[in-house]
């Protein structure tokens, strides 16, 4: 044989072990990339898991304070609205944090936490607007000047106020109560759990 033919195979030979070298690092390329993608998402989940939680965590605690003092002389006093109130600005935190949600890649859970927070806004929104309405009906009432005509009319559109607003409570306590399931499903993705910081949150 002549001698450029050994010089073919010696050629070939290192150009196998350049293709072979580049093709062994785009696969560990590829393989860190997705180590590294599946670490990003594991820590956007935590970190969703633990915001949510946290925000659950507060609005349940503000919810059983709000029922304790609901329960205590009256109904709609000061404190309790304060408390809605208070239930209200939370999901108020929640709706600007929303897009954090994605986070969760459970679809189901994500859906569970949106639809949680539909239901309990809706009611609360509603005890907030009707209360400024019966506050606005029986200043009307206690005018001197309101005609006598009328005020049969606005008592009972005030018996209906209130009849629309223990009903929205009513059903604000019932979606509340689906609080403490949605956190059970949240400690996994959180690697913790959450009845520690409601613990703190009572000694406020």
């Amino acid at each position: 044989m002549k001698p450029d033919n050994f010089d073919f195979i010696s050629n070939f030979s290192t150009l196998w072990q350049v293709f072979l070298g580049a093709l062994l690092a785009t696969a560990g390329g590829l393989a860190a990339t997705q180590i590294e993608w599946r670490f990003e998402r594991r820590r956007r989940a935590q970190y969703a898991a633990e915001f949510f939680g946290e925000v659950l965590t507060t609005l349940q605690y503000i919810m059983e304070v709000a029922h304790e003092t609901h329960g205590r002389g009256e109904p709609f006093g000061p404190i309790t609205m304060r408390m809605l109130h208070s239930a209200h600005r939370e999901i108020t935190v929640y709706d600007k944090n929303r897009e954090t949600l994605f986070g969760i890649t459970d679809s189901k859970l994500r859906t569970r936490i949106h639809g949680l927070m539909l239901r309990l806004n809706a009611p609360l929104e509603g005890i907030i607007d009707v209360s400024a309405e019966i506050t606005a009906v029986e200043n009307q009432l206690k005018s001197p000047n309101f005609p006598d005509s009328h005020r049969a009319d606005a008592e009972a559109r005030l018996v209906r106020l209130h009849q629309n607003r223990d009903g929205g409570y009513e059903f604000a306590m019932e979606m509340a109560a689906e609080i403490a399931g949605t956190l059970k499903a949240l400690e996994p993705l959180a690697g913790r759990t959450f009845e520690g910081l409601k613990r703190v949150e009572g000694t406020i």
